[in-house]
């Protein structure tokens, strides 16, 4: 059996639903909403740092002898 998988490197926006659209098993407090925005925005500083780093390569000053 062989599966496709769609190939979209395009961000995709994800967005917070409304608590009264949410069964009661999927609903957080705002202290839990906090710190999970909290995290999403530390993920993203993380991964922007990294990004930066490998767009501006760094090349060895150090020369080996003939």
């Amino acid at each position: 059996m062989t599966s496709t998988q769609a190939t979209d490197d395009r961000p995709e926006q994800l967005a917070l639903l409304s608590a009264s659209a949410l069964p009661a098993q999927f609903r957080l407090d705002d202290a839990t909403r906090r710190r999970g925005l909290a995290h999403v925005a530390a993920i993203r500083a993380q991964l922007q740092r990294t990004s930066e780093s490998r767009a501006t390569p760094t090349r060895s000053t150090v020369r080996r002898a003939a």
